[in-house]
């Protein structure tokens, strides 16, 4: 039986969810959203606690004993996999991701499992991160139905593992591959919208410049992003409909924009002086440059203002930021093949910043 003629036989008249990488941007605004729709939720992080109904499962999710003793006695219907560990190198990527999902599914050989959800990302199309947009790709907008890459790749190591476990015990499955994520979540390895408001926040109290860290193409060029709560709702639709069975599915907010339109707008939402606003200019200029002699500030700003995290490394993760506005390509991803099944959900990208940086705000994560 090969992953696309897989089909649960695992029926169950409840649901469970098990939400791997709770405490990331994805995985907290799956379990806000699996709560508010009646769900039974567990959350598996490395070091969890039970919340607001929402009961803590700690594993390593490196360590596959502990995994096992973890979750013997869980038994949920679906699982949501978020997590994700950054290595040195691409095989070392392909190795410690790939064994987390393997490990965390045999880790549920005895659960009624229906459905596993797994999040990925555009990489599927772009490469690596040691060939991050650098050779062949296929065309934008990109679309499910593309070969894979002629290169290693994680998230091709964590798919193949997903669809052997699916043919071994016999629940569906789908792969959610979205653009830059943004939503709420505190010490995360990628957080553009947390990072450009840290950005914003030490440019206004030292009177610097907002500046664009990125390149040319995607200053002029169009791009989409995806909401965490768009993402969530994704996950949750094709867990739970027969058209979101056995396949991929790109995620995006269905908008597209410019950043040469939306840098002045975010700047405006964060309350940055128009006049110290700066578009790109000759060549790019990194975060990770850009912010260096400026970072030993933030601990006092914190203070400052009361704020709830004086590490800078908790909240700003420029790299990651630098990687996806220094692309020297447009970016644009096609949402058909889940508007033909069934989803119509949608954000507008201003509006979704909008919305996070007054959670940030209200969380005393910025002034």
């Amino acid at each position: 039986m090969t992953p696309d003629e897989t089909t649960s036989t695992q029926p169950s008249d409840r649901r469970g969810a098990l939400v791997v990488g709770a405490s990331g941007i994805t995985g907290s605004a799956l379990v806000r959203h699996l709560i508010g729709d009646g769900w039974d939720v567990a959350a598996l992080s490395r070091r969890a606690g039970s919340r607001d109904g929402v009961r803590g499962v700690a594993a390593d999710l490196r360590d596959p004993d502990a995994l096992r003793a973890a979750l013997a006695g869980e038994r949920p219907t679906h699982v949501f996999f978020t997590a994700w560990q950054r290595q040195a190198t691409e095989a070392e990527n392909i190795a410690v991701n790939g064994a987390m999902v393997r490990d965390l599914l045999c880790a549920l050989e005895h659960a009624p499992l229906e459905h596993v959800a797994l999040v990925t990302g555009l990489k599927h199309y772009l490469g690596p991160f040691e060939a991050y947009a650098a050779g062949e790709m296929p065309d934008t907008p990109f679309h499910e139905e593309e070969p894979r890459l002629d290169t290693p790749n994680f998230y091709y190591a964590q798919e193949d593992e997903l669809f052997a476990a699916a043919e071994r015990q016999g629940f569906t499955w789908s792969v959610h591959r979205s653009h830059t994520v943004i939503g709420h979540a505190v010490g995360n390895a990628m957080n553009m919208g947390l990072t450009l408001a840290v950005q914003a926040t030490i440019a206004k109290e030292l009177d610097l410049d907002f500046v664009f860290p990125g390149s040319e193409a995607q200053w002029n060029g169009l791009t989409d992003m995806t909401d965490a709560r768009l993402l969530a709702e994704h996950m949750v639709w094709a867990s739970t409909t027969p058209e979101g069975a056995n396949e991929p599915f790109n995620i995006v907010n269905g908008d597209v924009f410019r950043w040469r339109w939306m840098w002045p707008r975010l700047a405006a939402h964060l309350g940055v002086d128009p006049a110290r606003v700066v578009g790109y200019k000759d060549e790019p200029r990194p975060l990770e440059e850009q912010m260096a002699p400026y970072e030993s500030s933030w601990a006092s700003i914190a203070e400052r203002h009361g704020l709830a995290e004086p590490d800078i490394t908790r909240v700003a993760s420029w790299w990651h930021t630098d990687a996806d506005l220094g692309r020297a390509m447009e970016v644009v991803t096609d949402m058909g093949k889940s508007r033909d099944a069934g989803f119509t959900g949608y954000r507008r990208t201003e509006q979704a910043f909008a919305d996070l940086f007054a959670r940030y705000r209200e969380g005393r994560l910025i002034p």
